[in-house]
């Protein structure tokens, strides 16, 4: 049985940057649309933390729920001792509007199971999207 995880006061997960990106050559209304996110982990905690997994909720405007868990983080398992912090990218492709939000798993130093909430952001397609990248305002 597993030890249910507790969220680490001082352990934050911002989402630094949202770009939408839509494939110049693609012509067709249905073809996926990409968002990419920049996300940074901190540790202002006094624990040392080492990262191991992720887990996403994302929900499309139609109602409908994809989950996505994993091990590592963008194949990473970051140890970040007090005060560093960890960024990365990585994309979700969707054919519609959709929110997302979750949480990055771990342990601290002393082998006990934490978890930091990545907060909730939406996945807006633009009104009039151009060819290639769109820089998305933070909401």
């Amino acid at each position: 049985m597993s030890t249910p995880s507790k969220e680490l006061y001082g352990l934050r997960a911002t989402l630094d940057r949202l770009v939408y990106f839509r494939d110049p050559e693609t012509r067709d209304s249905d073809a996926p649309h990409a968002f990419i996110y920049f996300i940074t982990i901190a540790n202002l905690s006094s624990s040392t933390v080492t990262l191991n997994g992720r887990r996403w909720v994302i929900k499309g405007a139609d109602g409908h729920q994809n989950v996505f868990e994993g091990q590592g983080i963008v194949g990473k398992f970051p140890t970040l001792a007090p005060g560093e912090s960890f960024s990365y990218n990585s994309h979700h492709t969707t054919t519609g509007n959709c929110t997302a939000e979750g949480s990055f798993h771990g342990i601290d130093s002393g082998d006990e199971p934490i978890h930091v909430r990545i907060p909730s952001f939406e996945m807006t397609i633009p009104p009039e999207p151009n060819d290639g990248q769109t820089e998305l305002d933070l909401k």
